[in-house]
């Protein structure tokens, strides 16, 4: 495949929802071109592929076609489709299943509450401590989880971890203190173990902002 071939990945280094994606595009073993995203001034042709304007996109290009992926599981599942050396996908119906609800889960109410704890303010809250709470309750149900089985997935890490991951971190550093008082033992070692791989250590490298070539006039 030639370089002006290469799958292109429009994404944010801190964005949960890119950290999948790019979780998934590594695990696979996808060459891909990575275009890190100023999202105060988002390029024109990401805009072009995807009017929704956030991040991820995946933009498969070449003699066959082209091809636009706009949200995060659908790159998860290309990549992994594509190649999957590392068993992420449920060998089984009733363990992509059980997957998939909690990664619905994470991306619903969880993520609601999330935002409202993370961002009150945005929300017309004084204060985010209510959704902290409710959101604290789905977080123990996975802290019981992993106190029998070493992952979400299973007996390793998978797709329910990667996808669910970044966004109980950014949940977690949202009041570091506080998280860490939390009676979760299972939870902040399963969070901290995936923060000290070198799988999070490789998509988490920093890169420049892409500079969008000047339009042909």
């Amino acid at each position: 495949m030639s370089d002006s071939a290469l799958p292109v990945l429009y994404s944010f280094r801190r964005c949960p929802y890119a950290m999948r994606a790019r979780l998934a595009l590594y695990v696979s073993g996808m060459v891909y071109e990575h275009r890190e995203v100023v999202l105060k001034n988002k390029p024109a042709h990401m805009l072009a592929l995807s009017p929704k304007g956030t991040v991820p996109v995946l933009w498969l290009h070449g003699t066959a076609g082209s091809k636009v992926l706009e949200q995060s599981m659908d790159i998860m599942f290309w990549a992994l489709h594509q190649h999957d050396p590392m068993d992420w996908l449920p060998a089984s119906n009733a363990g992509m299943a059980d997957a998939l609800a909690l990664i619905a889960h994470n991306d619903g109410p969880f993520k609601q509450q999330l935002d409202r704890y993370k961002y009150p303010n945005r929300s017309g809250l004084e204060s985010g401590v209510a959704d902290r709470d409710e959101a604290a309750i789905w977080l123990r149900t996975l802290d019981a989880r992993l106190r029998v089985q070493p992952e979400l997935a299973g007996e390793h890490f998978g797709m329910a971890d990667a996808a669910v991951a970044p966004f109980v971190r950014q949940y977690a550093h949202t009041n570091p203190t506080w998280f860490a008082a939390q009676p979760w033992p299972a939870l902040a070692k399963w969070l901290a173990s995936f923060e000290s791989s070198e799988l999070f250590e490789t998509i988490m490298q920093k890169h420049a902002p892409w500079p969008e070539p000047a339009p042909i006039l």
